[in-house]
């Protein structure tokens, strides 16, 4: 699969969606677990992980009324790849 490397660097140009990430680099999480790491309401949490799942970074699954998101790991090695490929010396 192909993504999006422009939509990836700008989805974490963001300090508040790179912490996200390190918050999610060790399993799944909800938007409530999330916003404990924050001094900021919730929407704005779900607002940054809308960012993050449009550039595929964050995935998520529905359990009852709940939603975990967890990190696409193959997205970030992917992206991060294209990126340092683009530049690699041949």
């Amino acid at each position: 699969m192909q993504y999006d490397i422009n939509k990836f660097f700008k989805a974490i140009s963001d300090p508040n969606r790179v912490k996200i990430m390190e918050l999610l680099k060790d399993g799944e999480l909800n938007v409530s677990e999330i916003c404990k790491h924050f001094d900021m309401k919730q929407p704005s949490i779900s607002h940054h992980l809308n960012i993050l799942k449009n550039a595929e970074i964050v995935k998520d699954r529905k359990v009852g009324k709940e939603v975990y998101y967890y990190l696409n790991k193959i997205c970030i090695t992917n992206c991060c790849g294209t990126f340092q490929n683009r530049f690699a010396e041949e």
